[in-house]
């Protein structure tokens, strides 16, 4: 097949992927006013779980060997609960377009990792767009100003945590499937959405029937979108399918909108803007450097 039509297939699936978490999203907001998010947490952790086991012995992968214990993985865990924890935490207290646009935010932390800490290259112009990038992030906090959302940190705490784990995937061994990795990461969050429910005092609570039903619908269409990502960067040249991980942020103010009535200010949809402008000059200055020809 044409390598255009492969690409043109590749950003489908992602933006479809996109939409799915979006959906997601709006589902686990719908269900934070009625249900404890360490309650919602434990449902999510178990009912992926339970996905990706079925996925993982289908293919004939382990669910379990010494090796996941290697530090990269521990660390990737750790990570994952870090910012699940906080995303989930954001989007059951502030409005689901402010959570979405501060986590653009990722793959700029990203860069500004690899560079630190595994020693990749970034150039002058990468490290620019990386500080305008994170200038559109306090746009949107405004810390210091009455404008100031202190609940808008746990958006944050989200962005670290899952620009950590990004990080760590890059070191896991080449042996341990994706599949076998979310699986689990899901795990983790059982045990920790009980020790959070301990730490609040809070009790779980009986479900209504159409409860159940959106937390098994998040669960399936957050695992169908999880195969569509990694269907799209498969199918696709990365370079090309990657920038429309950002059509999130357009589905998520679409939604917020039109469900949760959210009318974000022009500060929030600037900051926005200029996050995923300079996410967009990131990914493009990374494909120039590595198709430059070696000095």
């Amino acid at each position: 097949m044409p390598l255009l039509s492969l690409n043109l297939r590749g950003a489908i699936v992602m933006v479809l992927a996109m939409l799915g978490f979006a959906v997601e999203d709006a589902m686990i907001k719908l269900l934070a006013g009625a249900l404890p998010v360490g309650q919602i947490i434990g449902l999510l952790g178990a009912g992926g779980a339970v996905v990706f086991a079925i996925l993982c012995r289908s293919r004939g992968q382990r669910l379990w060997d010494n090796g996941f214990l290697e530090p990269a993985i521990l660390l990737r865990n750790g990570a994952e609960l870090v910012g699940t924890l906080g995303f989930v935490t954001a989007i059951a207290l502030i409005p689901l377009s402010t959570a979405s646009a501060i986590l653009q935010a990722a793959p700029l932390l990203v860069t500004l990792g690899a560079a630190t800490f595994l020693g990749e290259p970034v150039g002058w112009r990468r490290w620019a767009a990386i500080l305008v990038g994170f200038g559109g992030v306090l746009l949107i906090i405004r810390p210091g100003t009455d404008g100031f959302d202190w609940l808008s940190l746990f958006a944050v705490q989200g962005v670290l945590g899952l620009a950590i784990r990004d990080l760590a995937t890059r070191r896991v061994a080449a042996t341990v499937s994706s599949l076998q990795l979310s699986f689990m990461a899901f795990l983790m969050l059982i045990p920790a959405s009980a020790i959070l429910l301990a730490l609040g005092g809070v009790a779980p609570v009986a479900m209504t029937i159409s409860q159940t039903g959106l937390i098994g619908a998040a669960v399936l269409i957050g695992a169908v979108a999880y195969y569509g990502i990694t269907y799209a960067m498969r199918v696709g040249e990365i370079s090309f399918v990657t920038p429309f991980r950002y059509s999130r942020m357009i589905f998520a103010l679409i939604i917020g909108m039109a469900i949760f009535g959210e009318d974000p200010d022009h500060l929030t949809l600037m900051g926005a803007a200029i996050i995923i402008a300079s996410g967009l000059y990131t990914l493009w200055r990374e494909q120039v450097v590595k198709s430059a020809p070696p000095a």
